[in-house]
């Protein structure tokens, strides 16, 4: 028992740990989300603006919502969840990652004044899962579904893929992108998992974006390094067979330390000829099995380079993983790690293979495949930030083509579900007593962010159509397809109109929302550990002396000892170790 009666003081954190809990610190995280989703949201749809991005010498001009969220070097810890949805919203749909965004934010932001009038955060958990299982239910009821072999089917992929492009820089385009994209899918046979290993897409600086093209059912990569006599090679093939290798075809300089025993010169001169022999078997090997092309991850040297152009092969080395694999997938080639034993069998073939120049590219083109299981497109444009874009607009109008080949249903863009939802969960919510009730309301209203972020970066005033949007989707049955009319500042039926978006993409984007805001809901105290100011402060301890101030450390006591004992039965005093003891390590010691 204390005699003075006071306890003592219980240190749990470092000094200068930053903590908050309760009310003010939910709240302070809702702020915080908030301040994220305002430097994005006037990028959403065809009206939205751009972000320019500068980290350094590299400039990102760009209005895809996952990579403004992942270049922005979030350091708020609440507010990173943001940043995690939005990179599983590209990963999984490949669009609407500014959608899901704002839809949290906006839950969060009509979640608020519960919250500050002492609603318990688990209640609204609750109601926020509810409200979204309803959505995601509501958006199956009204999907449209499409037959694969129907003649409707490639038109749909056409117009998913048109409206994907519709926010992109590249919207002016979408005649020439749109026909590529659906091309570009289609020719994957279905096996669609490895959408980026299968469909590469090479940037070249320069000339008009018209100029892109499609090598559909083929590849293209850009020329690798190339030694002397690469310029006698033949450059052109037709039914060539084409042999994949992981070798490396170059001779190996002598390594500084080696040590060869001799016991005449005539002996080194045999060492020497049967080195060069080892790669001249290597050589002779890709060309007795009959290949006409020749291409290995690994280097292929001058001396190679010369043996297959006097031979009339063509040959690259040095080329990359990704390429190696799109070429063995084309062309039914099989990557060998030997060059012995190699037989017809595991060579390629395609219709035609031709070095080209593209701008101030070279590229090898193999076209005509027969696999066709992979295909590469090629983007042109005037600066590296315009192309980049263009890679990015055109990865998000691919993952939205796979996510239409994969589940066949489409719903209308535009704001139009957004709308249809909301109006679902109000008459829900009229069928739930208490507290459920003000906040399924409050989550379809949070769902009209879309619509109504739509008008706003159009130049339009958002009330007037959101009213008429309310009014058509509650008196009129067949007004469930109605959205926002950004060219004339009104509202349209966009499933006519041909706005359409995969169903999974607005599944997707109410459950990731919703499963974001409860995230943040549930966080009711922040810990921020303070950084150490010490960089050796980690391993000061370790190195310390033992036994406090003014001892020795143990290690320098443990070799005074030895030394006493060596020196008793006649041993050196040197720091060398007893008789019989090999090694000794002590804490502290070396």
């Amino acid at each position: 028992m204390n005699p003075y009666g006071m306890r003592p003081g219980i240190i749990l954190l470092r000094e200068g740990t930053d903590t908050s809990q309760g009310k003010a610190q939910l709240i302070s995280n809702i702020n915080a989300c908030q301040a994220i989703s305002d430097a994005i949201r006037t990028t959403l749809g065809p009206r939205g603006m751009d972000k320019l991005i500068s980290s350094g010498r590299s400039v990102t001009i760009s209005n895809d919502g996952a990579t403004i969220m992942k270049l922005l070097e979030i350091e708020h810890p609440a507010a990173k969840t943001l940043v995690d949805i939005s990179m599983s919203q590209d990963a999984e749909v490949g669009d609407g990652t500014t959608t899901v965004v704002l839809l949290a934010v906006e839950i969060l932001k009509q979640m608020k004044p519960f919250v500050e009038e002492g609603v318990h955060p688990q209640i609204l958990m609750r109601s926020i899962r509810d409200a979204s299982m309803l959505a995601v239910k509501k958006v199956e009821e009204l999907k449209v579904t499409f037959d694969k072999d129907s003649d409707q089917f490639k038109d749909m992929l056409l117009k998913t893929a048109s409206t994907a492009l519709n926010s992109k820089l590249i919207s002016s385009h979408q005649d020439l992108f749109a026909p590529m994209i659906v091309d570009a899918v289609s020719s994957l046979d279905g096996s669609l998992e490895d959408l980026r290993g299968m469909i590469a897409i090479k940037k070249i600086p320069g000339g008009d974006v018209r100029q892109s093209f499609l090598v559909k059912g083929g590849v293209a990569f850009k020329k690798t390094f190339s030694y002397a006599g690469f310029e006698q090679m033949t450059k052109s093939f037709k039914n060539p067979k084409i042999l994949l290798l992981n070798v490396e075809l170059e001779l190996k300089n002598e390594k500084d330390n080696a040590e060869v025993r001799i016991e005449n010169p005539e002996e080194y001169q045999s060492i020497v000829e049967a080195e060069w022999q080892v790669i001249y078997d290597k050589l002779d090997a890709c060309v007795d099995c009959g290949a006409n092309i020749v291409l290995s991850k690994l280097p292929i040297g001058d001396l190679a380079t010369q043996y297959f152009a006097d031979r009339g092969l063509f040959c690259a080395g040095r080329v990359e993983e990704g390429d190696m694999r799109r070429v063995a997938k084309a062309t039914g080639a099989a990557v060998q790690t030997s060059t012995n034993g190699i037989y017809e069998g595991v060579l390629g073939t395609c219709a035609e293979f031709e070095e080209k120049r593209m701008g101030d590219e070279t590229f090898n083109v193999f076209t005509g495949c027969p696999c066709s299981q992979t295909s590469t497109m090629v983007l042109r444009g005037g600066t590296e930030q315009f192309i980049a874009e263009s890679e990015r607009s055109v990865h998000d109008s691919l993952m939205v083509v796979k996510r239409s080949l994969m589940s066949r249903s489409v719903v209308a863009g535009g704001g139009a579900v957004e709308m249809e939802v909301a109006r679902h969960l109000r008459e829900h919510a009229l069928t739930i007593e208490g507290k459920g009730q003000l906040i399924v309301n409050a989550f379809a209203k949070a769902l009209e962010i879309v619509p109504r972020q739509l008008c706003e970066n159009a130049g339009f005033d958002p009330n007037d159509i959101l009213s008429a949007l309310r009014r058509k989707h509650a008196q009129d049955e067949d007004g469930k397809w109605f959205g926002v009319d950004i060219e004339n500042g009104d509202m349209m039926d966009t499933f006519e109109a041909g706005v359409w978006e995969p169903s999974d993409n607005k599944s997707n984007s109410f459950a990731s929302a919703a499963e974001a805001a409860n995230v943040i809901l549930s966080i009711d105290e922040t810990v921020i550990n303070p950084r150490s100011q010490d960089p050796g402060a980690a391993t000061g301890m370790m190195g310390a002396p033992q036994g406090g101030m003014g001892q020795k450390p143990l290690s320098n006591m443990m070799g005074g000892a030895m030394d006493a004992v060596n020196a008793a039965k006649g041993g050196s005093r040197s720091g060398n170790l007893g008789n019989g003891v090999s090694y000794l390590k002590g804490r502290g010691g070396g």
